[in-house]
């Protein structure tokens, strides 16, 4: 038979979830204001993208990114600081917002080939660097094209600011990868859910 095309209802769900999951922390910043330092929300996006991928696998993660993309850009309030509509896609951040599709894809696909502790830290790793390199050069190039760029702006500057946030992604994407290992051989190996995505 060919390639699996419909989804099941707990897959579904489980998409579902991580598109609740990544509104609730896209505005961590409400709770705390303190946590948007140079203009730039720090949130939890990253941390719940890569997790969707390292448990729902590369295909139904990305969709589940795919999902939070659109409901933000049709109006509902799930990104940073309750943003929504189609004007978030001229933001310097919305290139993070982008990177979320492809960073989910990747730490799946990744761990698809090897599930092992080590190769979900790394999946989880390169995806967060992936992150930062479609974000940062996003916001830069917002800030040059078509954003009212801050005074004195240069793209080493943008790149410092990035290292605000750094540490906080690479702790919580090596947790990603830890937590999802678990998950794996808690609960995940042996249930239908792991055994749809092998259906070819």
């Amino acid at each position: 038979m060919g390639q699996k095309t419909r989804y099941s209802a707990f897959e579904l769900t489980m998409g579902s979830l991580f598109v609740a999951m990544m509104a609730v922390g896209a505005n961590i910043t409400t709770i705390a204001p303190f946590m948007v330092i140079g203009g730039v929300p720090i949130t939890l996006q990253t941390f719940f993208a890569i997790l969707a991928g390292l448990i729902l696998g590369s295909r139904i993660g990305a969709l589940s990114m795919f999902t939070y993309l659109l409901l933000g850009l049709a109006g509902a309030p799930v990104f940073a600081q309750f943003k929504g509509g189609l004007g978030t896609a001229i933001m310097p951040t919305f290139g993070f917002i982008l990177s979320y599709i492809l960073i989910a894809y990747i730490a799946g696909k990744m761990v698809e080939r090897k599930r092992t502790l080590p190769s979900y830290i790394t999946a989880a790793l390169v995806a967060m660097a992936v992150n930062y390199i479609i974000g940062t050069n996003w916001m830069y190039a917002a800030y040059v094209f078509w954003f009212e760029a801050p005074e004195g702006l240069t793209y080493s500057l943008v790149w410092a600011w990035m290292a605000v946030p750094l540490p906080k992604d690479i702790v919580l994407a090596v947790l990603a990868g830890v937590l999802a290992n678990r998950l794996e051989k808690s609960v995940l190996r042996n249930s239908s859910f792991r055994r749809s995505q092998k259906i070819a």
